[in-house]
């Protein structure tokens, strides 16, 4: 997918079409649309909501996406909201990297979703859940969406290919992809692809509010990318069309390809984000400042300063504190920290933390560095040193308290029953003394 264009802004109001004057002009449904295409709403917010939170865009398409069959039940495999039942487990947990589809299989990227944890219900708009790909196969005549919440997907191996409405996207590990409710999507991949996927029922992602940190900084809108419009006016003998609807997989087929809208416009549509473009604050005097500082997208909730989910990374930076241990304090917190690894190896944890692994801690269960890197970071010199190099971790973290799956705590076998242990040789250092 090769000299694809975007259009560059995060929020925007975006118009654009892939045929000259394909979009009406002064007014959004004409008798008649121009080239005989339809108009199609596609919301994201109320009609009714406040303007700075109203999310809808305008499709000008070849057929309506109401030409289709019936949608019916399709096999879940091990995608799953179905929590309810989990035993509450508040242990700290590792994943050892998830395993890629056999080269014996055929395994598209909805085929290969599967369900590590998650809280809430999409029935009733809130919550989250988190989910594990891994395909080796493209999706052929057949698309997905969403009707529970926003796909925040994080590649970790493989380039994703992906077709939307919108347009075409081409997402590479160390780049994000977000694809929001109701918004149908194909994903064609040319090798095995593993990654990551953070699902939010409530609303949408936002970039945080930056404070004193001031206009600039973290993630800056310019860098994030949205699709031009692509069409293809394409008849198949069966296209199908997946649907995810309160937790569970439907399909629907239909004679033509979905992605036939030839113009657009409208601030609800799919964007990605390079992490390289992520602006690192960081102190430069002492002690080490919460991990807040390196959100680049949240959504909130109704509560004010408290994220239904934040996407927090740890890119390649500048470590200068002075007479300060630089690594990630030990804590116990009131948010839930599932943490995965793109590239690289993880400054507090380097054996164990593998890419394409995971690590949960849980609300108000104790983590931080391990043995190696509590002696390392005691007693190294303090000079000015490069941070993560070559490395790229990041973080989901949420006020819910999440429930893992029978797959993330059976099914998928990588469960590292042993991750306690890093703890286990920490020291008594204490000298009553030696102040």
């Amino acid at each position: 997918m090769a000299d694809l264009k975007y259009m560059s802004g995060f929020g925007n109001e975006f118009s654009s079409e892939s045929l000259p004057d394909a979009l009406p002009k002064s007014q959004i449904t004409p008798q008649k649309c121009p080239y005989g295409l339809y108009a199609e709403q596609l919301s994201g917010s109320a009609f009714t909501a406040p303007r700075g939170k109203n999310f809808r865009s305008w499709l000008y398409r070849i057929r309506p996406s109401v030409i289709h069959q019936p949608f019916k039940p399709i096999p879940q495999g091990n995608l799953t909201h179905d929590w309810k039942g989990a035993e509450p487990d508040p242990n700290q947990m590792r994943w050892k990297p998830f395993d890629l589809p056999p080269a014996s299989d055929n395994v598209d990227f909805v085929q290969g979703l599967s369900t590590v944890c998650g809280a809430g219900d999409p029935c009733s708009r809130h919550g989250i859940a988190i989910h594990i790909f891994a395909c080796n196969a493209s999706m052929d005549n057949k698309c997905l969406y969403s009707s529970d919440g926003d796909f925040l997907i994080v590649p970790q191996k493989g380039t994703l290919n992906i077709t939307t409405e919108f347009g075409k996207i081409e997402v590479k590990p160390n780049e994000i992809c977000i694809i929001q409710l109701g918004i149908r999507f194909s994903v064609a991949v040319s090798e095995p692809s593993r990654g990551y996927i953070l699902e939010v029922f409530d609303g949408h992602f936002e970039l945080p509010c930056l404070g004193p940190i001031g206009a600039n900084g973290l993630a800056n809108p310019r860098d994030f990318l949205t699709p031009v419009a692509w069409y293809e006016d394409r008849d198949v003998e069966e296209f199908t069309v997946v649907s995810k609807y309160q937790g569970k997989l439907f399909a629907a087929t239909q004679k033509h390809s979905p992605f036939d809208v030839v113009a657009w416009h409208g601030n609800y549509a799919p964007y990605k984000y390079s992490l390289d473009n992520f602006i690192s604050v960081n102190s430069v005097s002492k002690d080490h400042m919460d991990p807040s500082i390196f959100t680049v997208l949240t959504c909130q909730s109704n509560k004010p300063g408290t994220a239904i989910a934040d996407f927090v990374i740890f890119p390649p930076r500048w470590s200068v504190a002075e007479n300060t241990f630089r690594p990630p304090y030990y804590h116990r917190n009131c948010m839930s920290e599932f943490m995965g690894l793109i590239l690289g190896s993880y400054e507090a944890k380097e054996e164990g933390f593998m890419p394409g692994g995971a690590s949960l801690h849980s609300m108000m269960t104790p983590h931080g560095p391990d043995r190696q890197c509590f002696d390392k970071a005691s007693t190294g010199e303090l000079k000015p040193q490069r941070v993560a190099e070559g490395t790229m971790a990041f973080m989901f973290e949420s006020s819910l308290s999440m429930a893992v799956t029978k797959w993330g705590l059976e099914t998928c076998q990588k469960l590292d029953q042993n991750y306690y242990k890093v703890w286990q040789s920490l020291e008594k250092n204490f000298n009553p003394d030696k102040p």
